[in-house]
């Protein structure tokens, strides 16, 4: 690799701008000189060769467009040229082998997590509050406030100051403008001391779903919900019901039961239909609650294997050096945690279009592989019928830095999962159940992925970004990994890794990929500080089964 640009696989017919490049400049790559025909940011791509209309474009070795016009060499590669193509997928051979990372240096590592009765291991230990139904939403939001500052787990309000300092200055007859343009100094107000040492906080997992749609809607929900309430981050957990949704909490206890029981994990259900007022309700919901938290405060970190951790794989505002630096580097990540006997999860389908084949292959039997393509080619049908398709999962900041096709974005985005064997794929809700890679059917919304990833059993989440998205989960840490140090530098507060170090020819991506699980272990022991966590980024949203890309 030099300084200015980059071929990805040495199969690709287009190069990447690691710098700015200007019209008429002269660069070289493996002896070969290009013209540059016009202006190229960075992280965009330029023709290797002269392209006709309907010729391939190839980058990650794969199939990511054909030409639309005529391309001569050096030529820029955008939406205007190029349109989203992906080869054709079958049912092949299996290809189960891998490059196995060296883990010496890892193999008798531990972390510090919370032991469950099932032999699951958490990195956190939480308390959540959940509905069964929209229409509980405003009870969560009472409890919330009732609950959380009081109980020392509230987040800094550094804004306060800002809006008492404006107050103050309208009051005393200050203009618009003059409001506009003051200087006003933020200052964080003081919380709390927290209660239960040992517990994280509690949680509150609104949502918009439970009634109102299909059956199948309502079991999903179930599904996830009972994801959570099981989860190894989760100590226990209140949940509330109006009573006459299709959500029935004999549904939840149905999906409890499919993710292996509560194991004597306590859990509070109260149906407001039953009980009466809200008031009523609420008391009972809050003392409950209270009690559940004393018995989580009873629980502390111990040693465990890292073969303990699940990790989601997960990214969101991409550019055009996700799949070169950041991916990567955490496919690096996943291959050493499967090689210490842990387990991952991608997922994401619509961002695998193009590399089917390959992770089709990669399963390790014929009913896994078939599941897959099923999965797949039912996922972009109904997305077809709805008027749209994966071609048309590329968003406009995606396309602005460089993701031009579907294609070449999936292509990125699969580097997330390492090499290593593809030992299981679930359905959403599914749980993980087998150790090693496992391929997860979620959209690629990075909230509802996130969301999905975490209801199926990881315990912390991997979640790159080239563009800056501040996601993050209720009860799973979410380590944010910039793709670029421009990114890392600007949004400082929501990034913990930067990749950038890859690109600009610093770093190698197994020594990146090492310094990302040293993080990791050091995040799942509650020692590393995540941005995520102390910045509250609590999202948290179903998947309601549809189209969502």
């Amino acid at each position: 690799m030099n300084n200015k640009v980059l071929k990805v696989h040495p199969a690709d017919n287009v190069i990447v701008a690691l710098i700015d490049l200007k019209k008429n400049e002269e660069v070289w790559y493996e002896n070969k000189q290009f013209v540059i025909q016009k202006d190229i940011a960075a992280k965009h791509k330029f023709a290797e060769k002269d392209f006709s209309v309907g010729d391939e474009i190839i980058m990650y070795g794969v199939l990511v467009g054909k030409a639309q016009s005529p391309i001569a060499k050096g030529e820029w590669i955008t939406t205007f040229n190029v349109k989203h193509a992906s080869s054709e997928y079958n049912l092949g051979q299996r290809n189960l082998d891998w490059q196995i990372p060296d883990i010496k240096e890892y193999e008798n590592q531990s972390f510090m997590g919370f032991h469950r009765k099932d032999g699951s291991v958490g990195t956190a230990n939480y308390w959540i509050v959940l509905p069964m139904v929209f229409c509980e939403n405003r009870n969560l939001d009472i409890m919330k406030s009732a609950l959380v500052d009081e109980l020392g787990y509230g987040i800094k309000q550094k804004y306060k100051s800002q809006t008492l300092k404006l107050i103050e200055l309208y009051k005393a007859g200050k203009t618009i403008e003059e409001l506009l343009n003051s200087d006003i100094e933020i200052s964080n107000t003081e919380n709390k001391s927290q209660l239960f040492q040992n517990v994280d906080g509690v949680k509150f997992l609104n949502h918009d779903m439970g009634c109102g749609g299909t059956r199948q809607d309502a079991q999903a929900l179930c599904g996830l919900l009972a994801g959570y309430i099981t989860h190894p981050n989760v100590a226990g957990a209140t949940v509330l019901s109006l009573g006459c949704q299709n959500a029935q909490y004999e549904m939840l206890q149905e999906e409890i039961e499919k993710r292996g029981g509560l194991y004597d994990k306590p859990v509070f259900f109260l149906e407001q239909q039953q009980i009466g007022t809200e008031e009523a309700l609420i008391k009972q919901a809050i003392k409950q609650t209270f009690g559940g938290l004393i018995l989580a405060n009873t629980f502390v970190r111990e040693p465990a294997p890292l073969s303990k951790l699940i990790i989601g794989l997960e990214c969101g505002g991409s550019d055009g050096f996700s799949g070169i630096s950041a991916n990567p580097a955490i496919g690096y990540t996943s291959d050493m945690l499967v090689a210490l006997g842990g387990t991952v999860i991608l997922s994401e389908f619509p961002e695998l279009c193009g590399v089917e084949q390959e992770l089709s292959d990669r399963c390790v039997d014929v009913e896994k592989a078939e599941k897959f393509i099923h999965l797949m080619r039912r996922y972009n049908s109904k997305a077809i019928e709805a008027g749209s398709g994966f071609d048309m999962n590329p968003s406009p900041g995606n396309i602005k830095d460089g993701l031009i096709t579907d294609a070449i974005k999936s292509a990125g985005a699969a580097k997330k999962g390492g090499t290593s064997p593809v030992t299981d794929v679930l359905d959403y809700p599914e749980k993980v159940t087998k150790k090693g890679l496992n391929l997860l059917c979620t959209p690629g919304n990075d909230v509802e992925s996130t969301t999905a990833e975490v209801g199926s059993g990881a315990t912390i989440v991997l979640f790159t970004t080239g563009l800056g998205t501040p996601t993050g989960n209720p009860i799973a840490p979410v380590i944010k990994i910039a793709s670029n140090t421009r990114l890392a530098e600007k949004m400082a507060d929501i990034i913990d890794i930067n990749t950038g170090l890859i690109t600009e020819g610093k770093e190698t991506i197994p020594e990146t990929g090492k310094r990302i699980l040293d993080f990791v272990i050091a995040a799942a022991s509650g020692k590393q500080e995540v941005k995520s966590i102390s910045n509250g980024q609590d999202d948290f949203i179903a998947w309601k089964r549809g189209v969502s890309l």
